[in-house]
């Protein structure tokens, strides 16, 4: 999975985690934090969170136009210090008051210009990493580990804001609608870690950094298309980012009904093995464990064989360890399940690589689109057995002031579960996709098309709302819109799929 690797692609993947790990951070939070402070309706704390969200992923279309003009390194830089300025104001106390809400609404624009110029434009340099045909062969796996990256970041995130919150309660006695305050602090910190290993390590992929200025100048790198090949690659992809809005407003109900369903309908305690999800450490020590036995089996050296054995017992070790040290009860908050989505990627980033791996041995490896549209279809079966799971509940109630109440203690098995078909779902269409958008982007609009992409997200993430805002609905009726979106987006790549399959050649 490692081998072959440009060096500059964990230079910009580790950046790229620091950057990930605070945005996750804070997004874990972000709409408790709403109702909690503001006290916003739920209806209206998924529409804030959703237009965040879309804004987000709508910004770097513009990051991409300014970065194909004056480079991807500056719009970079320029980007992180822009979504800093954004987490400070977060971070201060304010209250909620008038003055503390248009601080809130002006942290959101800040943080989504800044991610506008920082995560397309590093994502483009990833991809310029490939253009060296010693590379090319290497693309798909490459975004894979690049993903699989920015997830660690995304895995400790959860916990990172519960505890912070809980030892700011604890500690400094300051409230809980407070204590949310230094979640987004740690994001602060967590930007100038990305930064610095940004410039640390830029001489790996400093060659990467090149925009439509450099192109006119002569960089070989940049090969020349015809105006209508051009057409095709841009209808070609546009047509894809008709396809992944769906699938974004599915997979990023994490953050708002997923969330909302954690915390009115799924147990607040665990027992058991069952509780040993709810702790990072055991799910590091199991991702330990995963690729302990991947690296055992793939080893070709007696040498390698030995370190994967001793990775091995380690893991399970630990995780005997920890099962005879588990509390009696362990608490379950709603923000902690976000981690579960990030710790599959990177759990199953080696699996997919080696499943796809041996399939292109064999020259049976299904083609960037197809895997986007299988990508679809098996988001839809996650949501199918949420629908399961959510048989005979209530639909949700509210206190005479508007606060939601429990409804249910259904097993946490029912999310995690869903969680983790996502993410089969997620390793087929979002690391692929990206991939194919830096192989069949015309090379002098290479900005803009990622931004394309996040173009597609960020109307997805819009569309984050209309489940948040059937919420009083039947909860199967709100899963039922869903399956049936992430089903349409199927057939439609599957119809286009020759035309596509084209292009990538």
């Amino acid at each position: 999975m490692f081998e072959g690797q440009p060096k500059g692609l964990y230079a910009l993947a580790l950046a790229n985690t620091g950057e990930r790990f605070g945005y996750y951070t804070m997004l874990a939070v972000f709409v408790m934090f709403l109702q909690a402070n503001f006290g916003f309706s739920g209806a209206l704390a998924g529409s804030i969170y959703s237009a965040f969200l879309g804004f987000v992923y709508f910004m770097p279309l513009f990051g991409g136009m300014a970065a194909d003009k004056f480079g991807y390194g500056k719009m970079v830089t320029i980007g992180i210090t822009i979504m800093f300025l954004g987490y400070v104001v977060l971070a201060l106390p304010l209250g909620a008051n008038e003055v503390a809400v248009t601080a809130m609404v002006m942290a959101l624009v800040l943080i989504s210009l800044g991610t506008g110029l920082f995560k397309g434009n590093l994502q483009v340099m990833v991809g310029n990493l490939y253009d060296d045909p010693k590379y090319s062969s290497k693309r798909d796996a490459g975004f894979s580990v690049f993903y699989m990256a920015i997830n660690v970041g995304a895995m400790f995130a959860p916990t990172a804001a519960i505890e912070i919150m809980k030892w700011a309660q604890a500690s400094l006695g300051v409230s809980e609608a407070d204590s949310y305050h230094f979640a987004f602090g740690v994001a602060c910190i967590s930007l100038i870690v990305s930064i610095a290993i940004y410039y640390a390590f830029r001489s790996t992929f400093s060659h990467t950094d090149r925009g439509k200025a450099a192109a006119a100048a002569g960089d070989t790198a940049v090969k020349e298309l015809s105006p209508a090949e051009t057409k095709e690659r841009i209808v070609a992809l546009c047509l894809v980012f008709a396809v992944v809005i769906f699938f974004w407003m599915a997979f990023h109900q994490n953050g708002s009904t997923l969330t909302f369903f954690a915390r009115d309908y799924t147990a607040t305690s665990s027992t058991g093995i069952e509780s040993m999800a709810f702790d990072v450490v055991n799910l590091v020590l199991a991702i330990f464990l995963v690729y302990g036995l991947f690296g055992l089996f793939q080893s070709t050296s007696g040498k390698g064989k030995a370190i994967s054995a001793a990775v091995i017992a380690a893991a399970v070790g630990g995780l005997i360890y920890k099962y005879t040290t588990l509390p009696a009860v362990t608490e379950v908050s709603a923000p902690i399940f976000q981690q579960f989505n990030a710790c599959f990627v990177v759990a199953l980033t080696p699996v997919s690589i080696a499943i796809f791996g041996a399939l292109a041995k064999k020259g049976k490896e299904p083609s960037a689109p197809m895997k986007i549209g299988l990508g679809m279809l098996v988001a839809a079966v996650a949501y199918l057995l949420l629908t399961i799971g959510s048989i005979g509940l209530p639909s949700p109630e509210y206190t005479a002031d508007g606060q939601p109440l429990h409804m249910a203690n259904v097993s946490p098995n029912w999310l995690i579960s869903t969680y983790l078909i996502l993410t089969f779902a997620e390793l087929l269409l979002s690391p692929i996709g990206i991939s194919f958008v830096t192989k069949v982007a015309p090379p002098k609009y290479a900005g803009m098309m990622m931004g394309g992409w996040f173009v597609a997200t960020a109307v997805g993430n819009f569309l984050v709302a209309i489940p948040a805002l059937m919420w009083n609905a039947p909860l199967t009726v709100v899963w039922g819109v869903l399956i049936g979106i992430c089903l349409l987006a199927a057939l439609f790549i599957f119809v286009i799929l020759k035309r596509l399959e084209k292009v990538s050649k």
